[in-house]
């Protein structure tokens, strides 16, 4: 049954051609990735979406509420296999064309390992990061997102301070690995529509271009 079953649902062999999303919890990427989405030729695909997704009382839902509580990231390894198995079911339900459109990664890669794996799969054409310094902004954002998604066991101070604190220790191991020229920083601390505009104006031409 498995062998027919791959029959009907081939793997992709090729590398998805992929723009990446960088930025804090709370910089606002997940929003960004819904406005380009639905403007250009990008599929905005967020981690945190995919591993909410899970059901609790699943092996993997196990797995990452077990390190959300914490504030932690899922290991490297459990994350790029449930990631590549859901990108398989988006192409398998035609969701995502990799033919046709950039993946827009937010939230992936989240260490120097996961860059590394992910090479095998992604090709990376840009980095787009959401800078914010003002660390009391992000976590008041993100605990009014969290309030507004229903997600009241994340919203402890703790666990929001501990997720800062991850990410600004790997952020600039990933932005070393990759070359300079494919980055492009942005300040995520203004409105949403502001950062928006920055975006366009200075990579249009890279979001607006077809995906060979």
């Amino acid at each position: 049954m498995e062998e027919k079953d791959s029959l009907l649902i081939p793997s992709y062999k090729e590398k998805f051609s992929g723009i990446l999303l960088f930025g804090p919890p709370g910089s606002g990427k997940g929003m960004l990735g819904k406005f380009l989405s639905s403007a250009g030729s990008q599929y905005h695909l967020s981690t945190g979406d995919i591993f909410r997704a899970l059901p609790s009382s699943s092996p993997a839902g196990k797995l990452f509420y077990s390190y959300a509580s914490r504030g932690l990231l899922v290991p490297d390894d459990p994350t790029i296999e449930i990631w590549r198995r859901y990108v398989q079911g988006l192409m398998a339900i035609n969701a995502f064309n990799p033919e046709s459109q950039d993946i827009l990664l937010d939230g992936m890669p989240r260490t120097l390992k996961q860059a590394e794996i992910l090479q095998n799969f992604v090709h990376v054409r840009h980095v787009i990061v959401l800078e914010v310094s003002n660390k009391e902004e992000l976590l008041f954002r993100m605990q009014k997102k969290m309030r507004l998604e229903g997600r009241v066991e994340e919203i402890e101070m703790k666990v929001l301070e501990k997720r800062l604190e991850v990410y600004e220790k790997g952020i600039g191991a990933l932005l070393d690995f990759y070359p300079h020229h494919l980055i492009s920083k942005i300040n995520g601390g203004q409105r949403p529509l502001e950062v928006l505009r920055d975006v366009l104006v200075r990579l249009s031409h890279l979001l607006s271009r077809e995906v060979p």
